[in-house]
């Protein structure tokens, strides 16, 4: 996700992983402020701050494009990766970015994934763990000024998953 968070040409990730690390991503200048995300084995999620014009919409192609040309190249493999166009939303309250934090955080908790779960990544521990350390999530104090602390993050997610997870099971049961 960093590889592909800059307003410069990054050229070809598949070469770029047997350069040194100091030759990648020289540019500062990012296209986005990550503030949390959830990488699942079959999906993602990101909150994230736009920071350079239209960022939000360039990040997302490059990672798109940029990843799906990797990966192919890696496994000696052609055509695309991801079904369809990514999908956005302007968040325009509070209440609503800080429950979005939490699908986000604990998305594969959300989706049940099961075993799938260990395959998980996401920036749950920088909330909680990590809430005052200087993590990936550069953009994370967007959140977490309102709360004291990892445990008081903690306690909000942990009071409010429940109600997310029966809202998408409410959903599953009206489109099917």
């Amino acid at each position: 996700m960093d590889e592909f968070n800059t307003l410069d040409p990054i050229g070809s990730i598949y070469e770029n992983f047997f350069r040194d690390r100091k030759e990648k991503n020289k540019s500062k200048k990012k296209l986005v402020g990550f503030v949390s995300y959830c990488l699942n084995p079959n999906h993602y999620h990101f909150i994230l701050k736009q920071l350079a014009e239209r960022g939000i919409e360039k990040f997302m192609h490059r990672l798109g494009v940029g990843y799906t040309k990797y990966f192919n190249k890696r496994h000696e493999r052609t055509g695309s990766l991801f079904q369809g166009t990514f999908k956005s939303v302007h968040i325009k309250s509070n209440p609503y970015l800080f429950h979005l934090s939490v699908y986000v955080n604990l998305n594969n908790r959300v989706h049940s994934l099961g075993n799938l779960v260990s395959k998980s990544m996401s920036s749950w521990d920088e909330f909680t763990d990590n809430f005052e350390k200087k993590t990936f999530c550069a953009e994370k104090r967007v959140i977490l000024d309102d709360f004291k602390n990892g445990e008081d993050y903690r306690k909000f997610a942990e009071d409010v998953l429940p109600s997310i997870k029966e809202r998408k099971e409410l959903e599953k049961l009206l489109i099917d």
